[in-house]
């Protein structure tokens, strides 16, 4: 990220663009052309799959099992669309069986939304069946793998996924500020196809394709973040030669390893096993112990932060990640011996 920055339309930057879509596609697992990272943080990668999907009167299907899905509600309104909420107990997947019943009961649904890795809680969803039923009711999917991008099974063309958008904090490693999105054949004929104009100009698909797309004479859009995007390059570069699924495995045994010492200590994991994500650990504060005087001392005397509970968690439970270049045996052994020293 230090490399000299060069111009945006610069041709060794827009080869690394290039390079840079293709290490995206191969993380996304997809080969989806319209591949790049947004020039926003994750929360702006969201709002590109709503603004270019969603028209004024359209019905969609949001699976909400923690913070995320109620943003997504927001985007679906602000669109001018109608949101129908499927809720899920926080600390839970999704529930298929209520998609389905949410999707009999309104057949004009359009899209399908839903968080696969829910970042306020721990919890994975099934999305591959999530989207299976979706396309079983010839609905789009817009899938939120801001958690799960580099740290758990995601396979979007496997899967069916028609837009997918993540962030390049997570479990790439990289610096914030940049969301990776994917919008396959179908994501891409509806916002090709729209009767009204995106709502969004510089989240536009069909705008960013003109500077994003390989083999076309580039067009001014935005100054990208170029040294950013250096980044992101790199971050995807360890990522491809560690091997996508070799990085998947690693985060899952250590999970294991912290999973193993947080249960020695009495700590109670907040999602049922089956259900838990392996990079982003929440587990129950015990009775009797002051949520912020731990986080502060694990700051203040081991230069260790941990997420605090969100929305309907707060106060009740400590969010442990354990993402990307982060997720080693020997960051499990420290937080587990820090976290033992602060809670006494």
């Amino acid at each position: 990220m230090a490399r000299p920055t060069v111009g945006h339309l610069d041709p060794s930057f827009v080869a690394m663009m290039d390079d840079l879509k293709d290490l995206l596609r191969s993380a996304f697992r997809t080969r989806n052309a319209m591949t790049l990272p947004i020039s926003a943080p994750g929360s702006a990668g969201m709002e590109a799959c709503f603004a270019n999907l969603v028209e004024p009167g359209d019905r969609v299907v949001i699976c909400q099992n923690g913070v995320f899905g109620g943003r997504m509600k927001e985007n679906v309104e602000r669109a001018g669309g109608l949101a129908t909420i499927v809720e899920d107990p926080w600390g839970r997947a999704v529930d298929p069986q209520k998609l389905k019943e949410a999707l009999a009961a309104a057949p004009d649904t359009k899209i399908v939304a839903f968080v696969h890795a829910e970042t306020s809680t721990g919890a994975l969803s099934d999305a591959e069946t999530l989207c299976a039923i979706a396309r079983e009711n010839d609905c789009l999917t817009i899938v939120d793998a801001v958690t799960s991008l580099g740290g758990c099974r995601l396979e979007v063309d496997a899967w069916g996924v028609d837009a997918v958008y993540s962030g390049s904090q997570k479990c790439l490693s990289c610096t914030p500020g940049l969301s990776p999105v994917s919008f396959g054949e179908r994501a891409m004929a509806a916002a090709t196809s729209r009767t009204t104009r995106a709502h969004s100009w510089f989240l536009d698909v069909t705008l960013l394709s003109g500077y994003w797309d390989e083999g076309a004479k580039r067009a001014y859009h935005h100054t990208a973040p170029i040294n950013a995007l250096y980044g992101l390059h790199e971050a995807l570069v360890l990522l491809e030669e560690e091997g996508v699924e070799k990085a998947w495995a690693r985060h899952r045994r250590n999970h294991e390893a912290l999973r193993a010492g947080l249960e020695a200590m009495g700590l109670a994991f907040v999602v049922p096993e089956a259900e838990r994500l392996p990079q982003l650990n929440a587990v129950t504060i015990p009775d009797g112990v002051d949520d912020g005087a731990v986080r502060g001392m694990l700051l203040a005397e081991h230069g260790i932060e941990i997420g605090a509970g969100l929305g309907a968690l707060a106060g009740k439970v400590w969010r442990i990640g354990l993402m990307g270049h982060a997720a080693t045996q020997a960051n499990v052994d420290l937080v587990l011996a820090a976290l033992k020293d602060c809670i006494g």
